[in-house]
């Protein structure tokens, strides 16, 4: 809540300080009433209380009854009031010309050329809300004038070197490595408002907003593309190189207008952002940034249910579908692939599922060799061909743009939009954990909750507790010697316990293999006939394969 502040007879409020506005306020009539030099006049405010916001852009003073003809508008006109006229119908018109120039506000020295307000006056000015403000005390009006054009020349140079600090800001961040997302981000966190960097035909390329923003930036950007007008919205061409056509810079705060210092740090922005659009696949790099922050934030559940389908299509699902399919990718690929690589990638596994009929939206986790995708389905007859096809168009875009690799991919239940956070979420964990499995072209979620469950544990101390309870004496008896065991449990777990079958794979004859599980239930005290015993040992094995596994990839 603003504190309140105590007002004087005039209406007015003293002026801000530096750090109680946004950036820099112009000099407004409020302003400019709590100067000392007006105050000793004892000024009082008859009309346009609610217009005392207005910037004043000079001062003049004048005693001729078409001084509103000489008037460029923005000022704030100085008078004793000898042309304004005796009649009534001089006044209103006298205020009425006034308005019409936009005059900042009308100034008037009681004394005896106009020794009181007259109702006619006052009327006028409440009629076309203009601040009138009568003197009761006679003050030299050079003073004035003086001070108040002082008070405007001073915010005018504080506002250039606002102005000339944020271009230094945002330029030492490309300087530093930095890309154009956070440029955005930190041009957000000045004005205080979302920013949307735009493509030609308004196609949102890069968002951001600023810390603890409270509404969603999606429906913001919606409603001021298309209100360019609005008091808090503003934007500043931005030159995409080559022959494309011209996109824009967007700052929007549909709370409250923006002061002169926004439309300076968006120009600069606009000319930093065209410099580094110039770089190859800058564009290509920044929508795949935006799709990939999309999906990140639907699985961590940062997009509300009811509003995926709305930020889905603002990132690039060209589609309103029934149901989407969930699938997330565990990329090995070689270390030094690029940024523009992984968005290339990306860009042609998409195109390669547009070329199949299905409409979908792909990107990667920032930082990190997961991909995420959403994909469009009419019905959940789908869903299998549609798994099918995004792990192919994964596997050879990453081939092809990434160089060999090994890729894991796994695809979640056919949901509605409404659900696809929770599900996305599942699969990412699940492709994560699912790696090191042998391959297949794609794994069911549902086949790997237990391992999915293990893989998000696989840092906790009470896990690798459990495995050195249940295998220790196993792992450290084959660390000793040359006849391993451990591999023999394994089979046994992965035929179910079926000891002919485990034979088979292990191509040994029963008596070598009963010899062998004999051994194992000496060594661990286990009975491998009793199904809880075996259920606890096939936990320990995934448990093992999870915690080495993320032991090896730090």
């Amino acid at each position: 809540m603003t504190p309140h502040r105590k007002r004087d007879m005039t209406g007015a409020m003293p002026p801000e300080t530096a750090s109680d506005s946004r950036a820099l306020a112009n000099i407004t009539v409020r302003h400019a009433l709590g100067l000392p030099v007006l105050r000793r006049g004892l000024p009082q405010v008859l009309a346009g209380h609610d217009r005392l916001d207005r910037p004043i852009r000079w001062v003049h003073a004048g005693e001729v009854s078409n001084i509103a003809s000489l008037l460029m508008g923005g000022e704030m006109l100085l008078t004793t009031g000898m042309g304004i006229g005796p009649r009534a119908a001089d006044q209103r018109r006298f205020v009425e010309r006034l308005a019409e120039q936009e005059v900042a506000a009308l100034v008037i020295e009681l004394g005896p050329a106009f020794p009181e307000p007259t109702p006619a006056l006052v009327d006028a000015a409440q009629r076309h809300r203009l601040p009138l403000i009568v003197l009761h005390r006679e003050i030299a009006f050079v003073t004035v004038t003086e001070a108040i054009h002082t008070e405007i020349v001073s915010s005018h140079y504080a506002l250039l070197r606002r102005g000339e600090q944020i271009q230094r800001r945002l330029t030492a961040l490309m300087l530093d490595g930095e890309g154009i997302p956070e440029v955005l981000s930190a041009l957000a966190a000045t004005l205080r408002a979302p920013v949307f960097l735009e493509a030609a035909g308004r196609r949102l390329l890069s968002h951001a907003v600023p810390p603890d923003y409270d509404l969603d930036p999606v429906d913001v950007w919606e409603t001021a593309r298309h209100a360019d007008d609005a008091p808090g919205v503003q934007a500043a061409r931005v030159r995409m190189g080559g022959h494309q056509a011209d996109g824009r810079l967007l700052v929007a705060d549909l709370r409250a207008p923006f002061d002169a210092l926004a439309g300076i740090a968006l120009d600069h922005a606009a000319d930093i952002v065209a410099l580094a659009l110039l770089r190859a696949r800058q564009e290509e790099e920044l929508i795949a940034h935006e799709r990939g922050s999309f999906l990140a934030n639907l699985a961590d559940g940062r997009v509300a249910p009811e509003a995926v389908v709305r930020t889905a299509r603002a990132a690039g699902l060209d589609a309103d579908p029934a149901l989407v399919l969930p699938v997330a990718a565990e990329v090995r690929a070689g270390p030094a692939a690029a940024p523009a690589d992984w968005a290339t990638a990306l860009r042609d596994a998409r195109q390669a599922l547009v070329d199949r009929g299905l409409h979908a939206i792909v990107g990667r986790r920032a930082a990190t060799a997961s991909f995420l995708a959403l994909v469009a389905l009419r019905d959940a007859d789908q869903r299998t061909a549609a798994a099918d096809a995004a792990a192919d168009a994964l596997r050879h875009a990453v081939g092809r743009r990434l160089g060999p690799g090994e890729v894991t991919v796994a695809a979640g239940r056919a949901v509605e939009p409404a659900e696809a956070g929770e599900a996305l979420r599942l699969a990412e964990e699940s492709a994560a954990s699912a790696a090191g499995l042998p391959p297949r072209p794609w794994h069911d979620v549902r086949a790997l909750e237990l391992r999915r469950l293990l893989w998000s544990w696989r840092d906790d101390p009470g896990l690798a507790a459990l495995v050195d309870r249940v295998l220790g004496p196993l792992i450290e008896h084959d660390r000793q010697r040359k006849l391993v065991l451990l591999p023999t449990l394994e089979a046994l777990l992965a035929n179910g316990g079926r000891k002919a079958e485990t034979a088979r794979a292990l191509h040994l004859n029963r008596q070598a293999l009963y010899h062998r599980l004999t051994r194992i239930e000496q060594l661990l005290d286990v009975d491998l006939s009793d199904a809880g015993q075996l259920l606890t040992l096939h936990v320990a094995l995934y448990a093992r394969e999870c915690i080495d596994r993320a032991r090896s990839d730090r």
